[in-house]
């Protein structure tokens, strides 16, 4: 017979805009509006294909497409906001990366040399690409030539950039 249904699991809140503070709204607005190039509210295949364009990147049919079926339906704001959250939900709790950082940190300065840490990403576990160390070190907070592991952490967790701490 059939096993008896539990209840699903609930979401810390149904609102996806308790998820995150007013800057970060701010911010996800400002990037699904550069997204949004034809600004009609929805995020359509065409707007992929123009606003990668806009970067100077061609892009095929095939890939647009594929972007837009993480949404059942069109994407709004709304939808745009939920996916990004389910994104930054899905990356490893604060704790897990803060001890992976701080294993190459051997002097506790909250920094992380360039070359340690990309000998690191390139040679250990799921070994990196050189685009993507590009695209990495195009993001990631640093002091001087080393990674400031601490704010990279914010940064992958929350989003966005944030200021040193004193």
């Amino acid at each position: 017979m059939s096993k008896a249904k539990g209840k699903k699991p609930q979401r810390s809140g149904s609102n996806v805009f308790a998820n995150f503070d007013q800057q970060q709204i701010q911010e996800f607005k400002e990037a699904f509006t550069i997204i949004d190039q034809d600004r009609d509210g929805f995020i359509s295949e065409k707007d992929l294909k123009d606003m990668w364009a806009s970067l100077g990147i061609v892009q095929d049919d095939k890939f647009c497409a594929e972007m837009t079926k993480v949404s059942p339906g069109q994407i709004n704001f709304t939808a745009f906001l939920t996916f990004m959250g389910e994104k930054l939900a899905d990356t490893d709790p604060e704790d897990v990366l803060h001890n992976a950082f701080a294993c190459f940190d051997v002097h506790n300065t909250g920094a992380i040399n360039q070359k340690i840490f990309t000998n690191a990403l390139t040679q250990l576990g799921d070994r990196f690409s050189k685009e993507e160390i590009s695209q990495m070190y195009e993001v990631a907070p640093m002091k001087g030539d080393n990674v400031d592991w601490k704010r990279f952490i914010k940064l992958i967790k929350y989003g966005g950039d944030f200021e040193e701490e004193a």
